[in-house]
């Protein structure tokens, strides 16, 4: 309802007027609201961009779009600034009356200090899109709106006829339902330090979603992990699922004992349901052709691909090494694929990250049964190129087994955290490992010899 005095504010002649000081920002795909925002907070003298706006925002980055209505209201609030009611009702019998009502409304802002953001139809044309807009003045002499234009590199002070503006200004749901949103940004109170954010930001994500959602195919649900975008074609719960159960559960366990940072880059995660959807997929959708029925990485695009029909460990193993590369980027590859092959089949024991007997054990005994496994030395000092060059599988087996042994001694934390702080001086590790074991690993050598022929695998799938 429209109080009478704002109806009589309507019909009574508007004044000329302009708010200066408003660096233009172009905006960044969707982020119209965002940059509108961050126009307005320059004007203030304060350097907040159109991705922090988004950040203060709350909205979840997988959704892979801009701020609505609600979500900037939320961000202006957080940012120090009061944007009023948002949404106001428009009577379609008494349309122009209360269409003139609200801009009188906003003009009185505007000669008080008080820019608004409308959101409104971009144009006329059928099909259009919403869009945001920042209002900073009206022309008396010629019946013009002024406002800022984001979505356009020459957009700064264009005008529209107040006519037009009013035209576009509302949204017609229903043919008893008009409703015009508008949004002050007037300062409330000092203004708020901004939350921190690491990379990637809530920003930085929601853009890379815009632009994989350019490609991807419609059956196709994400979830947000920080720093791993989930990818996914089963049911939309049991990707969610995958995410917070696997990905988050495997993230935040490496963190508490083994890594002391994340990763600072986005990795995607791409979970397929099967065989056929996972290989199909490879080719469509990154021109890649399966050498592996589990999954594979693409370290160009900072990919995990995989095929989670036969378990997820192919996704635990490969998400230790982005961890590795984060804390440790030359890390060697004794150690790196030893613990992406430890946890690729994990479990939990007292709120700790642990690997599992798997498939990799007959490999490894069978070496050491007929006395061709390597020197837990000769191991360590490996060169990368050699360690991958091993056909035979020994050298993976050996790894994983050589961690899988500290795991069970209760050292293997420990190993882990002292190889990273001595990564300086002994690039190998085998420093540490002489450190935690208290000698010569080597003279470990039958010990843990004998401990792996002692294992015995109950099959359980991994």
């Amino acid at each position: 309802m429209i109080p009478f005095v704002a109806l009589w504010l309507a019909a009574a002649p508007l004044s000329s007027v302009q708010l200066e000081g408003f660096p233009f920002v172009q905006q960044k795909p969707d982020f119209c609201g965002e940059a509108d925002v961050e126009m307005a907070l320059r004007r203030l003298g304060r350097q907040v961009t159109q991705d922090d706006v988004f950040n203060a925002s709350g909205l979840d980055p997988a959704k892979g779009r801009g701020v609505w209505a609600n979500e900037l209201g939320a961000a202006l609030r957080n940012l120090g600034l009061e944007p009023g009611q948002t949404w106001y009702r428009v009577n379609p019998s008494r349309a122009q009356a209360e269409l003139d009502a609200q801009w009188a409304a906003l003009h009185a802002d505007l000669v008080a200090g008080t820019p608004s953001i409308v959101c409104m139809h971009y144009d006329a044309s059928p099909g259009t899109t919403e869009h945001f807009r920042l209002i900073t003045g009206y022309d008396a002499t010629k019946d013009e709106v002024v406002y800022q234009e984001p979505a356009e590199p020459d957009g700064a002070n264009r005008h529209m006829k107040r006519a037009d503006f009013l035209a576009l200004w509302p949204f017609k749901p229903a043919k008893d339902k008009w409703t015009v949103i508008r949004l002050r940004l007037a300062p409330q109170g000092e203004p708020p330090a901004l939350a921190p954010q690491t990379a990637p930001t809530p920003a930085e994500v929601a853009q890379h979603v815009m632009t994989l959602k350019e490609t991807l195919p419609r059956n196709f649900t994400l979830a947000w992990e920080k720093p791993f975008l989930v990818v996914g074609n089963e049911e939309p719960d049991k990707v969610r699922s995958r995410g917070k159960d696997v990905v988050r559960w495997t993230r935040d366990l490496l963190l508490k004992d083994f890594f002391q940072k994340p990763p600072e880059h986005l990795e995607e995660v791409w979970i397929f349901k099967d065989a056929a959807t996972y290989e199909a997929s490879s080719r469509s959708l990154f021109h890649t052709e399966p050498t592996t029925p589990y999954g594979y990485y693409l370290s160009g695009r900072r990919a995990m691909v995989m095929n989670i029909r036969p378990g997820y460990g192919t996704l635990t193993h490969e998400m230790v090494h982005p961890f590795m590369h984060a804390n440790w980027p030359e890390g060697p590859a004794w150690l790196n694929e030893g613990l992406g092959s430890l946890f690729e089949f994990p479990g939990e024991r007292d709120g700790h990250f642990i690997g599992q007997l798997n498939w990799r054990l007959p490999a490894v005994q069978q070496a050491i049964r007929e006395k061709w496994v390597p020197r837990i030395s000769t191991l360590t000092h490996t060169t990368d190129d050699a360690f991958y060059a091993d056909e035979t599988g020994v050298h993976y087996a050996m790894a994983r087994y050589l961690c899988y042994w500290l795991q069970e001694r209760g050292l293997l934390v420990k190993f882990v955290q002292r190889a990273q702080a001595l990564k300086a001086i002994d690039p190998s590790g085998s420093s540490a490992l002489k450190e935690v074991l208290g000698g010569d690993p080597d003279s470990f050598q039958a010990d843990w010899e004998a401990f792996v022929t002692g294992l015995k695998r109950v099959r359980r799938g991994a």
